[in-house]
């Protein structure tokens, strides 16, 4: 998947940064693949307050590598551990964008995973809507807590990982 988001961020024509709301799922692989394909990586992290909040445990790892990759970090007032607080998150990063590569095999929400809800916010506030799903790309299920949030929905979900 890495590689398929690189391949995608080179071939577009602008030098905009790659934007990740901080969290598990496929944030780290899309941070990776911004910063391979030669552009500078803007991270959002939770924030309670002016300081950044504590993060669920499964967020700490790809929090701290995207946070180490990226050129900026800003704070967005949210709770990472509310799954409708990420929505919002997310839909405050669609909202500062230009194009969204969505990593989603176009099925409908399942109440695990917002990438659908953030396709059609895109598409309804005239952001271009990419998706990135490789031939052969398989969900599979990979077992969270209960209070995991949604993690970026550009870049999957906890619950629902992409493989390649």
């Amino acid at each position: 998947m890495e590689r398929e988001l690189r391949a995608r961020m080179e071939r577009l024509g602008d030098p905009a940064p790659g934007l990740v709301r901080a969290g598990s799922g496929l944030s780290a692989a899309f941070g990776r693949a911004v910063r391979a394909s030669g552009r500078p990586l803007v991270v959002l992290l939770p924030a309670q307050g002016a300081v950044p909040a504590p993060m669920p445990p499964n967020d700490l790892g790809p929090a701290r590598e995207v946070t180490v990759l990226a050129e900026e970090v800003r704070l967005l007032a949210y709770d990472p551990n509310d799954r409708d607080a990420c929505v919002r998150a997310d839909e405050a990063l669609v909202a500062q964008c230009g194009r969204l590569l969505a990593v989603w095999d176009g099925s409908p929400t399942d109440g695990r995973d917002a990438t659908a809800h953030m396709v059609a916010f895109a598409r309804a506030r005239g952001v271009a809507v990419e998706v990135v799903w490789p031939v052969g790309a398989a969900r599979r299920s990979v077992r969270a807590s209960a209070s995991s949030p949604v993690p970026p929905s550009a870049r999957g979900s906890r619950d629902d990982q992409r493989s390649a």
